[in-house]
């Protein structure tokens, strides 16, 4: 089984790439196959609405954001990190989710694949959860089944995560409810 991680962060070993490569390895010890998207060198723009992939099922102006799909496609589950921006989810990430409209035009690619969101803020109460609920939206948009630590909304941290052990318990226990239900899923 594949899992993606996407960092949504624009700083390179930030405390948003640092929780991905740390739930990235959970899963590398699980047996699992990984893959880690980062959005931090990204040229990645904004959906220009062009409405090429009602007709074809990709992007026509960005590259990119088609390997990325292709990568996403492909994963059984999503793993998805942000930093908390103005109480939401980065630029960076909000382009890329408006860059995977081919896989809901093609069929719903990401339909029943498991979802998870993970926040990261500079504080206890940072606006972790708005950013988390503005992944499960466009995880909802896209089918996907969500989940989290069975007590909050998914992972959140505050910065540097290794020195926040409660958020990184909620981690924690979002990637066992992934590994669980994927479990489940494969018999």
């Amino acid at each position: 089984m594949k899992i993606a991680g996407i960092s949504g962060s624009p700083r390179k070993n930030g405390s948003t790439e640092s929780i991905i490569h740390h739930c990235l390895s959970f899963f590398d010890n699980k047996g699992y196959e990984t893959d880690f998207i980062s959005l931090r060198e990204s040229q990645i723009g904004p959906c220009i609405h062009c409405d090429f992939c009602k007709e074809k099922p990709r992007c026509s102006k960005d590259e990119e954001a088609n390997r990325v799909n292709n990568i996403l496609s492909d994963a059984d589950a999503i793993i998805v990190a942000s930093p908390v921006y103005f109480g939401s989810m980065t630029g960076q990430l909000k382009c890329l989710f408006d860059k995977t409209r081919p896989l809901r035009r093609d069929g719903m690619k990401l339909k029943g694949k498991i979802g998870a969101a993970i926040a990261t803020g500079g504080s206890r109460n940072g606006g972790q959860e708005l950013t988390i609920q503005n992944i499960h939206a466009w995880m909802l948009v896209q089918g996907m089944i969500i989940v989290g630590d069975n007590s909050h909304f998914g992972g959140a941290v505050h910065s540097p995560f290794n020195d926040d052990a409660t958020g990184l318990s909620t981690v924690e226990g979002t990637l066992e409810a992934v590994h669980s239900l994927l479990c489940r899923i494969s018999g």
